[in-house]
């Protein structure tokens, strides 16, 4: 072990004060016996797989989606109003769990100039 602790690091994408989207990345235990860790990767997990679940499955939003090992990002692709409750509930219980848990995980937005 390096000493380096592991970090999950999540972008929320805004455009014209509207969410577009998000991308989660890393892992945030260090070993096996990592508690706060292993917590902290089990709930962002379960939120970000939730929200974009219900985004694409449920409100039927169009979406770019990439899934790899330790990353997943969306990105909306049409109208951006049907997607922001879930996006602005995304970040906000992200945030809440950065309060509590700030060594596992960092909550960052990215701003984006109107097109």
């Amino acid at each position: 072990m390096t000493g380096e602790t592991k970090m999950t690091r999540a972008t929320f994408y805004e455009r014209d004060g509207s969410l577009t989207g998000f991308r989660v990345v890393g892992h945030s235990t260090d070993s096996a016996a990592d508690d706060a860790g292993r917590l902290v990767c089990a709930a962002v997990s379960s939120a970000v797989y939730l929200a974009a679940n219900t985004l694409t499955e449920i409100v039927g939003a169009p979406a770019e989606i990439s899934v790899d090992e330790a990353e997943l990002s969306l990105v909306l692709t049409g109208s951006l109003a049907e997607g922001q409750p879930i996006l602005r509930g995304l970040r906000l219980h992200l945030q809440q769990l950065q309060t509590q848990y700030s060594k596992q995980l960092q909550v960052f937005s990215e701003v984006s100039e109107s097109c």
